[in-house]
């Protein structure tokens, strides 16, 4: 039976603090064990992107100058296997800058960068022999001429994100041998010519995310976009996730790349490739004196049928003391559907684990945050049941490097540090459906009892800011714009 049918038929060396005055199951979130802790933790500067070797303990790390390779096999003592800085280096160009992403499919790793427009270095993706992953081998280089903010493997195709040029197209590449090509290109300006006359800053390719022939692609404020690449050669348009419209973005505010509604971020399947997440990356913004906006969630739809989502419900993020870009983020990041299971990471907001085998009401099980030392950018599993792990970008107060975590219900950290008295609670898409959510706090208008925010007080300063911030928002911070 198809998802939409059966639903319409019926090792601690950081103290953990148990978490006081969570709401009830019946509310959408698990009593889970207090006490809940990471088990291990490896320190590597410049640390991003993480995904998961499926064949073995491995995890591959973007780490902004060049990429890790990390042995998980002992969770409480993670191990680098091989670790590669200063790519290309040695050419014309220069080294790549900006490696915010990596993916890996087979005997592949594509390194790509830089994530956003730079001055110097190599722009491109690389490509990596990790047949032994010990012995990481370059094999392969295809340059750009735009930044490539995140891609995707899927076996010898690559998927690149092609901002900054005509359309902000998907750019499809045949990586299957040492002198890569591209294949196709795919434009949201093609399909839909209105978008042209809207600021290309608010409608970026964010993210791609490819399974068994279909593509999600987070256009940010314009939507998510669900293609047929079942051939990659002629990608084709089967169904959308709207999120606005070209008439109303034509003469926005400054604040919109940064502020709900749309945003969306990144939006990934599950391996039935019938349920579909899209998280939503944004921040707060004062004006007259209150805050409007703040981080946005996790929505989850059915897909059985692409040609027509179905929206489910809404994971809310966690609270936030400080809802603005400067304040302390808790905004939707990366994450992954597992077996009934999404896990999610929410930069200092922690990671999260929520039960989603009936995705209309999603149960949170798991909550870990420590806002002080962590900004976690994924939660990819290892082994379900046992180990999933979350990249740290890192904070004033805690370096970067990989965490590893029990595949278990339970909570820990430090919570309370996200609901100080006095501040504001964090503010979901105002647009969002009201179905059922996991969040343990309804998430209300965001409004704050002090006017001043700084980087301090979210434990990271403003060069780290930038360092992990969404391509859209980056771009309006530096008061940029694309052609």
């Amino acid at each position: 039976m198809r998802r939409r049918d059966a639903l319409r038929a019926g090792v601690g060396f950081l103290g953990a603090v148990p978490f006081v005055g969570r709401g009830a199951a019946q509310d959408g979130t698990a009593t889970g064990s207090a006490g809940y802790e990471p088990l291990g933790r490896l320190e590597l500067d410049g640390t991003k992107e993480a995904v998961v070797d499926p064949d073995g303990d491995v995890v591959y790390l973007a780490l902004t100058d060049g990429y890790g390779v990390v042995d998980v096999s002992d969770p409480a003592n993670p191990a680098v296997l091989a670790e590669r800085r200063d790519l290309r280096a040695d050419t014309e160009d220069g080294a790549m800058r900006q490696i915010h992403d990596v993916k890996h499919s087979g005997d592949t790793l594509a390194v790509v960068g830089p994530a956003n427009s730079v001055r110097e270095g190599s722009a491109g993706a690389l490509l990596v022999d990790v047949s032994d992953p010990a012995n990481p081998t370059e094999r392969a280089f295809f340059p750009t001429d735009y930044p490539i903010h995140n891609c995707f493997l899927d076996g010898s195709t690559l998927y690149l994100t092609a901002n900054g040029v005509d359309g902000n197209p998907l750019v499809v590449v045949d990586a299957s041998g040492d002198d890569p090509t591209e294949l196709a290109r795919w434009s949201l300006t093609d399909h839909e010519p209105a978008w042209r006359d809207v600021r290309s800053n608010l409608r970026p390719l964010h993210d791609v995310w490819v399974r068994d022939g279909l593509a999600g692609l987070a256009y940010w404020d314009a939507g998510t976009y669900l293609l047929d690449v079942s051939d990659p050669s002629a990608p084709s348009h089967v169904g959308t996730i709207p999120a606005s419209d070209p008439e109303a973005l034509a003469d926005p505010p400054a604040r919109e790349s940064l502020s709900p509604p749309g945003n969306h971020h990144y939006a990934a399947t599950d391996p039935a490739n019938d349920l579909l997440g899209v998280g939503k990356e944004s921040w707060g913004a004062q004006v007259d004196g209150e805050y409007e906006g703040g981080p946005s969630g996790i929505d989850l739809y059915d897909v059985s049928d692409p040609s027509a989502p179905e929206h489910l419900s809404t994971v809310s993020p966690p609270p936030t003391p400080d809802p603005s870009f400067s304040g302390v983020w808790t905004t939707a990041h990366n994450f992954e559907l597992r077996d009934g299971t999404l896990y999610s990471s929410w930069y200092q907001g922690g990671v999260k684990r929520h039960d989603v085998s009936d995705p209309s009401n999603p149960v949170e099980e798991t909550w870990w945050v420590d806002p002080d030392a962590t900004r976690f950018w994924a939660a990819p599993v290892v082994t379900p049941g046992e180990l999933f792990v979350a990249p740290s970008m890192g904070t004033d107060d805690g370096t970067a490097g990989l965490w590893t975590f029990p595949d278990e219900a339970g909570t820990g950290g430090d919570p309370d540090a996200l609901r100080e008295s006095g501040t504001s609670t964090a503010t979901d898409d105002p647009t969002a459906s009201t179905t059922p959510s996991a969040s343990t706090s309804s998430p209300t208008d965001a409004t704050r009892t002090e006017s001043s925010s700084t980087a301090a007080a979210a434990g990271f300063g403003a060069t780290a800011a930038l360092g992990g911030l969404g391509l859209a928002a980056w771009r309006a911070l530096a008061g940029r714009e694309e052609p």
